[in-house]
């Protein structure tokens, strides 16, 4: 019985430090996502500010 309740008890502890583990991987890749989706917006702003200064400059240019 000792012998069953020293199993079911290495079972638990290894049941919790796979949860622990899991959990820490995702918050990791919680704030990955997150750091993408800044750099996503960033790119997209810059992406952005490149096309307004591109049809400026094609309105510049002489009509053929």
């Amino acid at each position: 019985m000792s012998g069953d309740l020293d199993s079911l008890e290495q079972k638990i502890d290894q049941v919790l430090a796979l949860c622990h583990s899991l959990d820490a991987e995702n918050r990791e890749l919680r704030e990955r996502v997150t750091g993408l989706e800044n750099e996503k917006q960033d790119l997209t702003g810059r992406m952005e500010s490149a096309r307004v200064r591109l049809e400026a400059l094609m309105d510049k240019l002489p009509q053929e």
